[in-house]
């Protein structure tokens, strides 16, 4: 079994930078909300909400560095694939 390496935040297509999730993998909570926090100070003061966003994004970004994160393996634990060989076993014998 190999295991896949995730792709890191600022690179992944669906983000922007990976501040709001980064900021909601490590205080656990839902990057939404902070998402919807820079919604209504983009509309009042851009300029500033994006320099904060781009501040917050350096700090991310040297947190991460000076404090890697244990990457979570994408591969099932032997209990769980055990479990999955066997229902693709049964399977094909009920169809």
């Amino acid at each position: 079994m190999t295991a896949i390496k995730p792709t890191p935040l600022p690179l992944r297509n669906d983000t922007l930078l990976g501040v709001c999730e980064a900021i909601g993998q490590d205080f656990r909570f839902n990057p939404l909300w902070l998402r919807l926090a820079f919604i209504a100070p983009l509309f009042v003061a851009p300029l500033m909400t994006v320099a904060v966003y781009l501040l917050l994004g350096a700090v991310v970004a040297v947190s991460r560095l000076a404090y890697p994160r244990k990457i979570e393996s994408a591969v099932a634990p032997p209990a769980v694939a055990a479990d999955r060989e066997e229902e693709r076993v049964a399977l094909p014998i009920a169809a």
